[in-house]
């Protein structure tokens, strides 16, 4: 399967450009690397495991992805709090980051069922 034709890789890669696009020129390092990796872990996790051989290995990596994406979300909400992000665009990713996740949690589930 070409990782390139998932929607949840699809969606994650914008939503990982767009982090870098937005946090471009930013004065708090810290910050904007951590969220921009943690934007980048999610598709790249997803294209590492869907090229996977084993079903095990696939599900290590997507399992990665959805963590990952835990993280964005964690830090999207902390840099709305501190006013780094403004509303319109933290409740626009939080609600992208929902749906990536509900997204990876499908694919984990119907690749745990191929292992049955």
């Amino acid at each position: 399967m070409y990782f390139e034709r998932l929607e949840v890789w699809k969606r994650a890669a914008k939503l990982s450009a767009e982090l870098y696009i937005y946090f471009n020129g930013f004065q708090d390092f810290g910050f904007r690397d951590q969220i921009t990796r943690s934007g980048l872990s999610i598709p790249s996790n997803i294209a590492e495991g869907i090229t996977r051989a084993s079903i095990k290995d696939k599900l290590r990596f997507i399992n990665m992805a959805y963590s990952s994406c835990a993280e964005l979300r964690t830090q999207i909400y902390i840099g709305t709090r501190i006013d780094y992000v403004n509303q319109s665009t933290s409740k626009k990713w939080i609600a992208e980051t929902q749906q990536i996740s509900s997204m990876l949690h499908g694919l984990m589930q119907n690749l745990k069922a191929k292992m049955d």
